[in-house]
C-alpha cells in the first residue's frame, strides 16, 4: 500500500504502547510520535541485524542530488545516560570535561592552533580556577626529575625506558644546591640504566636533575611539511588527536 503525503493532526502511533511521557487523552501533546521500536533511518542496507532500538545509517534517498557526510546532526545540547562506545575520531572545538579517562589515549596536539591547555578548580582558592598550558616541541619526548644527594653520585632511570626511550636522544640538566660543585655528568650508561655524576675534587654530590629522552615507540615527529590542512601531513596521523 502506498500513500502521498500524509498529515496526522494529533498523535502518531506505532507498535503497541502507552507512552505516558507524550501525554494520554486530553493532556496529549499535538505532533507527538510513538514508535515501538526497532526504527532504522537511512541506507537500508546500513545494519545486517538488530543492534539498537534505534539505527541510523547515511541518507540515500534518490530524490537528491547530493547527500551529507552526516548520518545525524543534533542542533543543540546532548545528554546521555550509559555508556558510549565511538569508532573514529572525536573533535571537539570547545573543551570535553571528564572525570576520568581510562585506556589508551593518543598522543595529544590539542588545537591546530593556539594553546593547548588544561583548565581546573582551584587546589586552593574556593571560587577561583587555575589553568595551564602545555609545552610545546618539535619531538615526542619524556622526562624524570628528582635530586641526588646524602652520598649518591648515580641517577637511576626508570626501568620501562628500555622499551619507550632512544637513549641517544637522552639530555640531562643539573642544578647544583648549597655550593659550587663544578657536578657534570661523568658517563651514562643504557644497559645498567644509569647516570654517573662526578663533583670537583669529589665533594659530596647534592643537586636537582631533569632528564629528558625522545620517544622510540612511536613515528618521529615531521614538523614542517608542505600543505593546507593537517590530513596533508606525510605520516602516521593516526597517533594525534586533532582539532582542525
Amino acid at each position: 500500500m502506498k500513500f502521498g503525503n500524509i498529515t496526522i493532526g494529533k498523535q502518531l502511533f506505532v507498535g503497541w504502547g502507552l507512552p505516558k511521557a507524550l501525554g494520554l487523552g486530553e493532556k496529549s501533546i499535538r505532533g507527538a510520535a510513538y514508535i515501538e521500536g526497532p526504527l532504522q533511518v537511512g541506507k537500508d542496507d546500513s545494519f545486517d541485524s538488530v543492534s539498537a532500538t534505534v539505527m541510523i545509517g547515511p541518507e540515500n534517498n534518490t530524490d537528491i542530488e547530493s547527500h551529507p557526510k552526516r548520518s545525524l546532526h543534533v542542533n543543540g545540547d546532548v545528554y546521555i545516560v550509559g555508556d558510549t562506545s565511538q569508532l573514529g575520531n572525536i573533535t571537539a572545538s570547545q573543551t570535553i570535561s571528564a572525570k576520568q579517562f581510562r585506556g589508551d589515549v593518543t598522543p595529544c596536539t590539542g588545537r591546530s592552533s593556539g594553546a593547548k591547555s588544561f583548565d581546573m578548580p582551584h587546589p586552593t582558592k574556593e571560587g577561583h580556577r587555575l589553568r595551564h598550558v602545555c609545552i610545546e616541541g618539535p619531538e615526542t619526548a619524556v622526562f624524570v626529575r628528582g635530586r641526588v644527594c646524602n652520598g649518591k653520585n648515580i641517577i637511576d632511570l626508570p626501568e620501562y625506558w628500555d622499551g619507550l626511550v632512544d637513549y641517544e636522544s637522552l639530555t640531562v640538566q643539573l642544578t647544583a644546591l648549597h655550593s659550587h660543585q663544578n657536578v657534570i655528568v661523568k658517563r651514562i650508561s643504557p644497559i645498567e640504566r644509569r647516570i654517573y655524576l662526578q663533583s670537583q675534587g669529589g665533594m659530596p654530590v647534592d643537586c636537582f636533575y631533569h632528564i629528558m629522552a625522545e620517544r622510540k615507540d612511536v613515528e618521529k615527529l615531521i614538523v614542517e611539511y608542505e600543505g593546507t590542512t593537517s590530513d596533508d601531513y606525510p605520516g602516521d596521523n593516526s597517533v594525534y588527536t586533532i582539532n582542525k
